[in-house]
């Protein structure tokens, strides 16, 4: 059966649904996306291993040469959830205008996959020193439970990888990190004439809320890196719930906050601290504080500016590795014995956006970029870049 093209293959890619939410209505099995690249990576000669995560959640790990060391281009095989009336065409099909391609995962990022094939097309005929291995991971866009399943297995990948996340074809070396926390107070409700009845949820969330700002103060005078456009750590609450009416001693009152740690700031020492000083509000106001995560944290990243992968990168593309606020799967293949590093040829300013897109002008230069480090890593002797 012979091979689609590179661009049927990529408008398969963003035909082939794979929404990933944390609410169950929206979410989706990645399996057809992940069938598609198995079937096409294996007439190619790639081995295709298809582990499943959770019930219809899948990643792929197709390997072409065997040995240690090597190259991993990675990506994710979900997208976020959309609203197709807000599209000036259908999500889920490719359209070619403006000199882009528009369709929902064409920049974020199921695309990626198919510019690695069309990449890799032209290099199976020379012997491959050492491995390419391509990875697509399921729900990045919700969990990351792929990533952390793959970190959690602990089996060593390549030697270099590359997640082909949006970054302009502009290498990327460190990341913030992610923790979405909840904090839940139970007081004890009762009739408002009188505070002796009670203890006041509410009024032990306002401690809560002044510790937690001092707490973000102490960490913005600590952390700090120039190389973000935002320096600082940042912790932003984003909603609070609490009582059911005003002649009523609030009972019960709920937090959720967003912190953004830097490289260096260990999610679960942040956690930790956070713990002891919630601790002596519970006492002094009488309630029960609770913290727990909304899903596991997922570090900062970092990989050093001196590394093989980063000074290569930065030699091919011409452009100083930088630092970006959103996150990626990077520190969990870093877990993995890899040098990591993110760089795909997607603007982050369309991702998640109605009329998602990528340039025309962007493949080549992405296909040539490819090649040159599959080169490097699977089909010269190995030597550090100049």
């Amino acid at each position: 059966m012979p091979i689609p093209s590179f661009k049927e293959q990529f408008a398969a890619l963003l035909a082939a649904p794979s929404v990933s939410c944390t609410q169950p209505g929206w979410d989706q099995s990645n399996r057809p996306v992940i069938e598609l690249l198995a079937a096409w990576l294996g007439e190619l000669g790639f081995t295709c291993e298809t582990p499943e995560v959770a019930p219809g959640k899948f990643n792929l790990l197709a390997s072409y040469g065997s040995g240690p060391g090597g190259l991993v281009l990675a990506g994710h095989s979900d997208t976020v959830p959309f609203d197709a009336g807000l599209w000036t065409s259908d999500p889920l099909k490719l359209r070619e205008a403006d000199g882009r391609w528009y369709g929902l995962g064409s920049c974020d990022m199921k695309g990626f996959f198919a510019l690695i094939i069309e990449a890799v097309r032209p290099l199976l005929e020379q012997p491959f020193r050492r491995p390419l291995l391509i990875l697509a991971t399921c729900d990045e866009e919700s969990s990351m439970s792929g990533a952390r399943a793959l970190a959690e297995a602990g089996q060593p990948l390549g030697r270099a990888a590359v997640i082909g996340e949006p970054t302009g074809l502009r290498p990327v070396r460190l990341h913030k990190g992610i923790m979405m926390e909840r904090i839940d107070i139970l007081g004890q409700s009762g009739h408002s004439s009188n505070p002796a009845y009670g203890h006041s949820a509410l009024e032990a969330m306002h401690g809560v809320i002044g510790e937690m700002m001092t707490l973000r103060r102490q960490w913005q005078a600590e952390y700090d890196n120039s190389l973000f456009d935002v320096p600082k750590p940042t912790l932003n609450f984003g909603c609070i719930h609490g009582g059911d009416n005003p002649n009523r001693i609030c009972g019960q009152c709920a937090l959720e906050f967003d912190l953004r740690p830097l490289p260096g700031m260990d999610p679960q020492q942040l956690r930790g601290i956070i713990r002891q000083r919630l601790q002596p509000l519970a006492e002094q106001h009488q309630v029960k504080i609770d913290l727990a995560p909304l899903f596991p944290a997922v570090p900062a990243f970092e990989q050093a500016a001196e590394s093989e992968l980063v000074r290569l990168a930065e030699r091919l593309t011409g452009h100083r590795a930088e630092a970006v606020a959103f996150a990626t799967e990077a520190p969990y293949l870093q877990q993995l014995g890899c040098e990591t590093l993110v760089l795909g040829p997607g603007d982050i300013a369309c991702a998640h956006q109605p009329d998602e897109y990528l340039q025309l002008d962007r493949i080549e230069p992405t296909l040539q970029l490819l090649r040159r480090m599959i080169e490097h890593y699977c089909l010269q002797p190995h030597a550090a870049p100049n």
